[in-house]
């Protein structure tokens, strides 16, 4: 009995009993949810810039929310902290905000305000801020203010970074697990426990609701629920992590660039981030209009089945990751901020030319031609006219 308590307390035992419960969670929770969300007619509308043809459910959220923290709460963990308790609340916040906005769609101005309420909850009252710059570009400490602006704008830019790749199939929740694990990998080493369970909770989640994200019969989408939550920790896990190494200077344990290592896990959705709002901005168009233009949006056109769009981003995701871990310590901060930036420039001139000629690949333009789309939307509309009989 004194074996299997002390068993229970190890740290790693926990590690691995948080991450198979999410994972457990999640997939029994999901099929619940499908079921519901087709009697109630919960499914996602299919648009004109749309990648799918059929009616999914769009509420894979909700198990991801619910796993998450179950997974976490498991355990009475000494290093928690009143960190983690306010980001539970900004959770719950943007949690009724994702539900809300599945089911009755809200204005980008609500849904940014409710954002930036979430985030000043965690900042203000936890003191959570970017208080260090480690001299890149030449800054290194930051005042009050100006940190609290700055990780707000983290904050907002991170959580809707994650939402705009959660375009094809598996893109989101593959890049949520992996950037995930990384943080649990890093905060592991630096014996933030609290912090490496309810980052393995989140991959565990994520795993479970990727068995259903690629299914044919039981697809689901994570929603704006789902993309707000992955966001928000994503967001949360980075600025903790910067923080947290703002003193390397006096513990050799910490890392003189933990922004640049952020930057780099998180590559995927600041490249296309980045690249969308330029291509907007300088084409005179609202940077918050959606459109086809991205990434995953060109593999698409280019043939790419979903699987292999969100496989090919995944590898460079990865590939940047591995590269700047072998070679990183070779250059100064500025140097592989540089390099960062360069990679960006490669970024979007691959998809420049990947995006040309795509009517002679595929047969369309890889906007979609006008009939196509209204094919694919009466297709819709008599699919969910359909359902809706069934169910009356």
């Amino acid at each position: 009995m004194k074996e299997f308590i002390s068993l229970f307390s190890q740290v790693e035992f926990q590690i691995i009993i948080s991450f198979i419960v999410s994972v457990v969670i999640t997939i029994t929770a999901i099929p619940v949810i499908i079921n519901i969300s087709k009697l109630k007619d919960l499914m996602a509308e299919i648009e004109i810039r749309s990648s799918h043809e059929e009616l999914t459910p769009t509420l894979g959220g909700v198990a991801i929310f619910a796993a998450t923290l179950i997974s976490y709460f498991l355990w009475k963990i000494p290093s928690e902290g009143s960190e983690i308790h306010l980001a539970v609340s900004s959770l719950i916040i943007l949690f009724f905000l994702g539900i809300k906005d599945d089911i009755l769609i809200l204005s980008p101005k609500k849904k940014i305000l409710i954002q930036i309420a979430a985030s000043l909850l965690l900042i203000t009252l936890g003191d959570l801020r970017i208080t260090n710059l480690y001299g890149l570009l030449g800054y290194n400490s930051i005042s009050y203010l100006p940190g609290v602006i700055l990780t707000t704008f983290i904050f907002i830019v991170l959580t809707n970074a994650v939402n705009l790749i959660d375009g094809i199939d598996g893109l989101a929740g593959s890049f949520g697990f992996i950037s995930s694990i990384c943080f649990a990998i890093l905060f592991y080493k630096l014996n933030l426990y609290a912090y490496v369970i309810l980052s393995v909770s989140l991959s565990g989640s994520l795993l479970g609701f990727l068995r259903y994200n690629f299914s044919v019969k039981n697809k689901i989408f994570m929603g704006d629920t789902g993309s707000l939550i992955l966001g928000f920790l994503v967001s949360f896990f980075s600025i903790k992590y910067i923080t947290i190494n703002s003193s390397y200077a006096y513990d050799s344990r910490l890392e003189n660039d933990a922004p640049l290592i952020v930057m780099v896990i998180l590559i995927l959705p600041l490249f296309d981030t980045l690249r969308m709002f330029s291509i907007r901005l300088f084409s005179g168009k609202s940077p918050f209009k959606g459109d086809r233009n991205h990434f995953h949006h060109i593999l698409l056109d280019r043939g790419l089945s979903h699987w292999n769009a969100t496989i090919f981003l995944l590898i460079f995701n990865l590939l940047a990751i591995y590269l700047y871990s072998e070679f990183s310590n070779q250059f100064s901060n500025n140097m592989n901020f540089m390099l960062y930036f360069s990679l960006f420039i490669l970024y979007c001139l691959l998809a420049y030319f990947l995006s040309r000629n795509i009517s002679k690949v595929n047969g369309v333009n890889s906007q979609y031609t006008n009939i196509n789309k209204l094919k694919r939307l009466e297709l819709a509309e008599e699919k969910k006219a359909n359902l809706n009989n069934l169910n009356n």
